[in-house]
């Protein structure tokens, strides 16, 4: 007797086969079961989708058998289908391309006895009681916002300060739900998990006590067979707590119960290959699916997001009451109002007394509203001896103080302002740390002839190979493109070429130059030390730098965004932002947002210690002092900027007023790639398409990197004020894109995807 099945497996990107197939076998099989199906002559891994009654019409010689089941696995839930199905229905991709990319690689090459190996592997189970003398105490904020999260079943933004103690909320949520329900699992979110290895430990110190069996890491970042590892100990239920990147979000877990997404503003929740997803969203999509599963006895799965800078679609869902927000403005170990008889006075330099040489009069821009400070202290205001700038540590709730520098007023081609400098020499001396955040990797953005006017582009990408002068090379960023430096000019042979711009590289080496002088306090020249991808490629290489940091071996810090967020530095009393205006005036509109959250992100990582809380600065170079998004910064006032840019976006039509999608082609021709996007969007208006007279779509244009690796690249813009509409228009779209791409003129496409809700434009 055979058994008519419905397998969905991985096939090709828009092959046009996107739902599953028919297939049969010998035995009765559960929905869910994971399978192995002959397709085409390769044998692969399949799910079982559903059960047809009998076969119909269908010929049973044309139907393929099942070649095997991987016996020993227990079926993949209902409400793990369904979420596969709304991801790549709303993401418009195949139903298998989504589902066998949320499956261990290393489970489509076992074999069946490979795998009974696996699963037999007995988990020691070495839980014990927790012991929960040595918890630190709450701070009245997060008791309270532990329980307002208990009292609500909506999904929570936890609006919470750097150093506001968020992570502890976590650890207390998720042991109050793993306590309540032995079988229950929680998956904890991190945007990227190179970026946050303390967070990792703290989870795992925490819930040591669970055995180390029942708390797995689940991220890219793992070897095949430690992934499988997690996820088949998190498929069977044995994983209670699942540490994971945006990939955890969409793991087997049938007990799960909460969700927690720390950083949840981070760009890094949002695939930019394959499935073009937003693990964020989906985690809220999932705890609402999770809690009209009728199989768990303990109520509502929970969704926790958490962030000092929350992303603006976030931000907005609390104020119109569909998302609960979780307030925590106070660092742990600050005091929570202005004392106005004991003013805190910084430790900074002695604002207003620092000249170059020569003389002439410096300019740093502190809290005063963006006004240039002169020489002396601000009327009004009591000055300390030393000319230091009062500052309520109340006020700020122990944040950093901002500074903003005028460039404008400082020397000409000036790196490092002078009030900046003597500010980091002056924490150096009193043996303090300093963090100085460049988002540029490398020596300099480009090699230039200023004879000829040659620059370092490179051959197959439209964008500069960045100088590497720590192995002498010009490396493409795009395709990886590498040569030596050359000893002349390639086009007039001027052996004059020179770096123009600065990078973390060239930045390192500047800094040694200026503090060659400053002595730490047991006399020792200065130690200066740089982290970002570059130095970072090793294994171990990032965890050994970051220990060497904390150890207190490092007095100033360089580094990229790999630096500014998610590290917990206890010693580091001043953070400057040494080039941050790029992004003030981008193209993109969700850029300021993207620089208010990493800056604000990088200042967090300043006066950590209690101790050191009142003396911490966060300096900011710039030639727009006066810009709305420093305001906000200087203030640390994220509802401020929120409000900005919300009725910015509100009045075009922008998320999260507005839905969008970006059509992408690339081909060996801008032309194909344009002509590819025009004309399915000229057949979508011919066809009048469901939901065509509530969506936008406009004219195709080159990519902002047009070309790489020799590939031309374009993209169209689609908008609409209804999400519903935007959806019913792309599914009926995909079909017309097929067979756009079947025309004649556009066989040399090389591929077009979808990205719905992208994160860049």
């Amino acid at each position: 007797m055979s058994y008519w099945l419905q397998v969905v497996v991985a096939t090709p990107a828009h092959s046009a086969i996107a739902g599953p197939l028919t297939y049969r076998s010998e035995s009765p099989l559960a929905v869910g079961a994971l399978v192995r199906v002959p397709l085409g002559r390769r044998e692969v891994l399949g799910v079982v989708w559903d059960l047809l009654p009998d076969g119909g019409a269908l010929q049973a010689e044309n139907i393929r058998l099942v070649a095997g089941v991987l016996e020993g696995l227990a079926p993949l839930s209902a409400t793990w289908r369904k979420l596969v199905s709304f991801t790549a229905g709303y993401y418009q991709r195949s139903l298998g391309e989504v589902a066998l990319a949320a499956l261990p690689p290393q489970l489509r090459e076992l074999n069946a006895v490979q795998l009974t190996r696996r699963l037999k592997r007995p988990v020691v189970d070495t839980s014990r009681a927790q012991d929960t003398s040595d918890l630190i105490a709450l701070s009245a904020q997060q008791e309270r916002a532990l329980a307002e999260f208990d009292a609500d079943t909506r999904p929570a933004l936890l609006f919470g300060a750097t150093g506001s103690g968020k992570t502890e909320v976590y650890l207390r949520a998720a042991a109050k739900v793993l306590a309540q329900d032995p079988a229950a699992q929680v998956l904890v979110m991190v945007p990227e998990i190179n970026l946050t290895p303390q967070l990792q430990a703290r989870f795992e110190e925490r819930f040591a006590h669970l055995g180390k069996e029942r708390v797995v890491a689940l991220h890219s970042g793992l070897t095949p067979a430690q992934r499988l590892k997690s996820w088949l100990a998190a498929h069977a239920g044995q994983a209670r707590l699942v540490l994971g990147t945006r990939m955890a979000v969409l793991a087997s877990l049938p007990h799960l119960r909460l969700l927690v997404v720390d950083e949840e503003h981070d760009p890094s929740y949002k695939q930019q290959e394959g499935a073009r997803y937003s693990a964020r969203d989906l985690a809220v999509y999932r705890a609402k699916l999770e809690s009209a599963d009728t199989d768990h006895p303990h109520g509502d799965c929970r969704v926790l997001l958490g962030s000092a800078t929350p992303s603006l679609e976030s931000w907005q869902a609390t104020l119109t009451g569909r998302y609960q927000r979780l307030n925590m403005s106070e660092r742990i170990g600050v005091p929570s109002a202005i004392d106005t008889e004991a003013t805190q006075f910084s430790d900074g330099p002695p604002l207003g007394k620092l000249a170059p040489p020569g003389g002439s009069e410096l300019h740093a821009v502190s809290e005063r509203g963006g006004l240039p400070l002169s020489a002396g202290p601000p009327q009004g205001k009591l000055a300390p001896p030393g000319g230091r700038e009062p500052h309520a540590v109340g006020e700020r709730g122990g944040l950093p103080l901002v500074r903003r520098v005028d460039m404008n007023h400082q020397p000409k081609h000036c790196t490092i302002a002078p009030p900046l400098l003597d500010a980091i020499a002056q924490r150096v001396a009193r043996g303090e740390q300093s963090l100085i955040f460049l988002n540029r990797r490398g020596y300099a953005p480009v090699l230039a002839c200023h004879d000829c006017g040659w620059k370092s582009e490179c051959p197959h990408c439209s964008a500069y190979r960045v100088f590497h002068k720590i192995d002498r090379t010009l490396r493409c960023h795009h395709c990886g493109f590498t040569e030596r430096v050359p000893r002349a000019c390639p086009s007039c042979g001027n052996i004059d070429i020179a770096p123009v711009g600065r990078g973390t590289e060239r930045l390192e080496e500047h800094l040694a130059e200026l503090l060659a002088g400053v002595r730490r306090p047991d006399g020792e020249a200065v130690r200066i030390a740089r982290i970002d991808a570059d130095t970072t490629r090793l294994k171990g290489a990032l965890e050994s730098q970051l220990a060497s940091v904390h150890a207190g071996e490092v007095d100033v810090l360089v580094g990229t965004q790999m630096i500014a967020k998610g590290h917990d530095f206890r010693h580091i009393t001043l953070v400057a932002a040494v080039n941050p205006d790029g992004a003030l005036f981008s193209s993109d509109f969700r850029a300021p947002e993207r620089l208010f959250s990493l800056l604000m992100q990088a200042g967090g990582r300043a006066g950590r210690d209690a101790r050191h809380s009142q003396a911490s600065e966060m300096w900011v170079q710039t030639f727009h002092p006066a810009h709305p998004l420093f305001e906000a910064l200087k203030r640390h006032d994220y509802p401020v900027f929120a409000a900005r840019e919300l009725a910015e976006r509100q009045a075009a039509g922008m998320s999260p007023f507005g839905y969008s999608a970006l059509v992408r082609a690339e081909a060996k021709e801008q032309s194909v790639a344009q002509g590819f996007l025009n004309a399915a969007a000229a057949a979508a208006q011919l066809r009048q398409l469901p939901g065509h007279d509530a969506v936008t779509p406009y004219p195709a244009v080159p990519m902002t990197i047009q070309r790489v690796a020799n590939i031309e690249r374009a993209q169209m813009l689609v908008e609409s004020p209804s999400r519903a509409a935007l959806q019913r228009f792309l599914a009926a779209w995909q079909p017309l894109l097929f067979d756009t791409r079947r025309q004649a003129e556009f066989k040399s496409l090389v591929r077009w995807a979808i990205d719905v809700d992208p994160i860049a434009i």
